[in-house]
Order: structure tokens, then sequence, then C-alpha cells
């Protein structure tokens, strides 16, 4: 039986005015960034509230229809690319090995830091801020050595597993604003892979081990993670690393039941289950997220953006969470796959030979 060869074609150069259009949303975005930075830093109260209770909450969503939006305007990826941009990168590429390695440090990241928020960084805006800045340096770093996106925006970010995880089935293909030449840099590539998902491109057990991590335990967590109130003051050890119990209860159950499910089904329906797990995900978070934001969560004034306690009937919060988690089993499970990718990748360029200094006789 032959099987369905699908030809993507490499996407035409931007215009200029395309690029121009690209250029000033990813400044504007990086300034809104910057601002949210400020605020984190010296107006931390606010920034905090800008961060996780309006970019945050938003960022999910943005994932499963259209994460290629995001992948072209994040400004944590704006500012790591600046070397690439510059002509200052070495261009290297990461082996597969790297990659796996890369892949599962993000997942692992992922996992250590989201409990953090509990304990420290939803009340603290300073360390948040810290936070950012210290993520900030090492892409920079790496973007002084590794070609494009590879080594930050599809290898160490520890928001990149939950991208591939979600956007799985985004609505439509948008230029890549900032890869102007496909240089094969990660394999396979996130961006220009139709209806990519963690388990996509696994060939080292690294990658397995991140896939399974990712798909199998993130919608436990998530569950687990909104059992743990906000702890105002760390008195001890022990208050430190209690916001990690609910959350690796739920990440264990969930992971033992996909590793059981994965064991007995067909591989054929291996894509629905990672879809189903995706939509189960996405959509136990806004139904805790948006009673939070809203004064109707669990622990009074966590996540809290605004009290509309006396504005909105309990059931209509209710109903929302409803319906966007209707929303989200449609869009990953029922909706059909419709062969699109983040972004269109763009054409073939050159491969790049590093440029290499002679000592002189």
């Amino acid at each position: 039986m032959r099987t369905k060869r699908v030809d993507f074609k490499s996407g035409d150069q931007l215009s200029a005015r395309s690029i121009l259009i690209w250029r000033i949303a990813q400044a504007a975005v990086w300034v809104i960034g910057a601002l949210i930075l400020f605020c984190l830093l010296f107006y931390p109260s606010t920034g905090v509230l800008l961060f996780w209770n309006i970019l945050i909450p938003v960022a999910p969503l943005l994932f499963v229809v259209a994460a290629g939006i995001w992948r072209n305007v994040c400004p944590l990826a704006t500012t790591i690319l600046l070397p690439r941009h510059l002509g200052l990168s070495q261009r290297r590429k990461l082996s597969v090995n790297q990659l796996g390695i890369f892949n599962l440090v993000a997942v692992i990241a992922l996992y250590v830091i989201v409990p953090l928020r509990h304990a420290l960084f939803n009340t603290n805006g300073l360390a948040t801020g810290l936070l950012i800045i210290s993520m900030a340096v090492i892409g920079v770093i790496l973007g002084f050595f590794y070609e494009w996106k590879s080594a930050w925006c599809s290898g160490l970010c520890p928001i990149h597993p939950v991208e591939k995880l979600y956007g799985g089935n985004v609505i439509a293909s948008i230029p890549n604003a900032h890869c102007d030449k496909c240089m094969k840099c990660v394999a396979l590539c996130p961006d220009s892979t139709p209806n990519v998902n963690p388990k996509s491109a696994v060939k080292t057990s690294y990658q397995k081990i991140t896939a399974l991590l990712i798909v199998g335990g993130l919608p436990g967590f998530i569950w687990g993670w909104f059992h743990v109130p906000d702890e105002m003051a760390l008195t001890s050890l022990n208050t430190f690393f209690s916001v990690y119990e609910m959350p690796l209860l739920g990440f264990t159950i969930t992971l033992i039941i996909y590793a059981t499910l994965t064991s007995i089904i067909q591989p054929k329906y291996e894509r629905r289950l990672i879809s189903f797990f995706a939509a189960s995900g996405v959509a136990c978070y806004y139904w805790f997220r948006i009673p939070a934001l809203f004064g109707y969560g669990g622990f009074g004034k966590d996540g809290l953006l605004i009290n509309l306690q006396n504005t909105v009937p309990g059931w209509g919060i209710t109903a929302t969470t409803i319906a966007t988690t209707a929303f989200f089993f449609y869009w990953l499970c029922f909706r059909k796959q419709n062969r699109k990718s983040w972004l269109i990748r763009p054409q073939f360029g050159k491969k790049h030979i590093p440029h290499v200094h002679k000592l002189s006789a």
C-alpha cells in the first residue's frame, strides 16, 4: 500500500511591505512586553496583574487556534533572535541528540517553574521579572551560537512543549516573519510541520521521554496546580515544596493512564489520543482559570483580574466554562485535521559554512 505523499512548497519571499508590517507588530508587542517587565520590577502588583492575569491566560487559546501568530511576535523570541537578524550568530546546527536534550530540559523546567508560581512568582513581581530576564539572557547567548529558532524557541523554551501539544490543528498557516530562509536548522521544524504534535519527530530516547511527559502528564498537572493556593509567606522549606504535591499527584495519575492507553491502542489511533489529552489539558486550564479571573475561584483573590460576583451570576461563569470545554474538544478532537502548519516554510537557503580564520604561516 502506497502512502499518500504530501508536498509542501517553500513559501514566497515576503514583500518589503509585509516585512515592515510584521516588524511593526513585533516591535509593538516587544514594547508591551518591556512595559510589563518594567512594571514587574518597579510596580510589582501591576506587573503581576498584567503578566499572570492578562497575558498568560490568553496564551493557551492563542496556541490552540493560531500558534504561528505567537511564534512571529513573541517578545522573548524577538529578543533572542536579534543576534541572527544582525548577522552576529555563528549559525550552528543542533544535532538530533542535542535537540532532544534541550526539549527534555524544557519540559522539566516547565514542571519545576509552574508550581513555583504559588510559592513565589504569583505574588512577587520582582522574582517574575528576574525569571523573564534570566530566560532572555540564556536565549540571547544561545542565539549567538545556533541557527534561527533551533536552540531556544524550538529547544529550551519551557513554553514550547505546550505549543506543540495544543497547536496541532491551527486555523491557518501564516508567513514566517523571522526566518527569511529555511536552513533546516531543526528536524522536524515545528513551525513548518502540518498538525505538529509532541510525537511528530521522535527520533531519540530524549524525545520519547519528552513526549510522554508533556502529553500524558500535563492534564493532571494542570488539575493539581489549581488545587494549591498561593503562599503569601514562605515560613519553611516544607511550605515551599508543598506547592508540588498536588500537581505531581495529578501528573502521575494522567501519565499512568496515558502510558497504559498507548500500550493497548492501535498506532493509527495514537494521534486521536494525543488530541484528547491536549484538549483535556487546555479545557481543564480554562475550567479553573476563568472563574478565578472573575472572582469565582476556590482560593479567594488568587488569580483575580476583576471581581464580577456582584455583576455576573454564578451560572454565567459555569456556562462559559462549559462552552470553552466544548470548544476545545471540538477544535482539537472532532474538527477535521486541516494539514496546516503554524507558519509557511520560507524558501530553502544554501548550507551555511561557518567562517574559519586561517592562521598565517
